[in-house]
């Protein structure tokens, strides 16, 4: 394919690792945008099914395709190596069995130039929340220069999960120039091979993992000198990735969540607790100051589902509620006014 402007080109980036059944569909979205100065760099990470075979026939028929061959070194690996050779302005991850919509760099592209953003949030879930802490790769759409200024910021190495989380949470707190394109669409497929499957099945690698990410974010916070501007930043991650993630749902035994209780409980008192305000810890969620509160897991744990019950009676009146005005609304003869009235419900159920 001829590339038109390569000074606009984007590259995008696909570890593949024994996904025959699926990298086809993924190549040709990307084939299929409606924006075309694209690159796709292809990483095989020692695939020992048919993967490279079929990445090797797109490579041959597709003049905007590079092929990276690698032993097996895992996902973090893979995506870095892609981006040392990536010539594009912005870059954009995407796993290897997932698809993106045909307007999915044409939105994100014309966002970002138009914004000037290093970082685009993509995906209209991740455009909606209040607190972004991390991202998965499938909501970042990044500015190359950017990346080519913070060299050291990688995708670490032998980290799986939250490779992904700490990549995006380091850059998210170097930038204020982050824009938001909840039109880009990402086709997430569920299939037995999926990683979340896999990573419940090694808990205890995760566990063992996670000192690392917080030495990671010790590293980064104490060599960029952010604990006093970004507290709230790094409270956040704690909550969602160690916390909401990992303790709250995976399935650890009671020994294995008292381990990671201390774990983040002492990382929080030394690395967030001496620079976080009063204003920035209200902004933390309840269940995770309690948590940080909690003297035992099993004190929590029961905290923890009386709230979970509580949410639930909350949701059911709520829902019950709704019901019952969208009843009294049926009385009102002006028929005008009744869809008026339907339509501020509904918005406000929708919140």
């Amino acid at each position: 394919m001829h590339l038109s402007n390569p000074s606009i080109l984007v590259s995008v980036i696909i570890p593949v690792y024994n996904v025959e059944k699926y990298i086809s569909e993924a190549i040709e979205s990307v084939l299929n945008q409606t924006y075309k100065d694209i690159e796709i760099i292809l990483v095989d990470d020692g695939s020992i099914d048919n993967s490279l075979s079929i990445c090797k026939q797109f490579a041959q028929q597709n003049q905007n395709i590079k092929l990276i061959e690698q032993q097996n070194s895992g996902v973090s690996i893979a995506r870095n190596n892609g981006l040392s050779v990536a010539v594009g302005e912005y870059v954009f991850f995407m796993d290897s069995d997932d698809t993106i919509d045909a307007e999915f760099i044409r939105t994100s592209h014309e966002v970002a130039k138009a914004e000037d953003a290093n970082i685009v949030i993509v995906g209209d879930y991740y455009c909606k929340l209040t607190k972004v802490s991390a991202l998965p790769t499938c909501a970042q759409f990044l500015k190359h220069d950017f990346l080519k200024q913070h060299p050291t910021i990688r995708f670490p190495e032998k980290i799986q999960p939250c490779e992904d989380g700490l990549f995006s949470h380091q850059l998210l707190a170097l930038t204020d120039k982050i824009a938001k394109n909840p039109l880009g669409i990402y086709n997430y497929r569920e299939h037995e091979n999926q990683n979340h499957i896999t990573i419940n099945k090694n808990k205890e690698q995760v566990l063992y993992q996670i000192p690392k990410w917080l030495e990671i974010l010790e590293n980064f916070y104490t060599q960029n000198n952010l604990y006093q501007t970004k507290a709230l930043h790094l409270a956040l991650f704690l909550e969602h990735e160690p916390f909401e993630l990992r303790f709250l749902a995976m399935p650890f035994d009671t020994y294995q969540k008292q381990s990671l209780q201390v774990l983040i409980k002492e990382f929080y008192t030394t690395h967030v607790a001496p620079f976080i305000s009063n204003t920035d810890i209200k902004k933390l969620s309840k269940p995770f100051l309690q948590f940080l509160k909690a003297n035992d897991v099993e004190k929590f744990e029961k905290y923890y589902r009386k709230h979970v019950l509580l949410l639930k009676i909350k949701e059911k009146l709520h829902f019950f509620n709704y019901k019952a005005q969208l009843k009294m609304v049926n009385i009102i003869p002006i028929s005008k006014y009744r869809k008026y009235l339907r339509n501020r419900i509904n918005a406000n159920f929708a919140k």
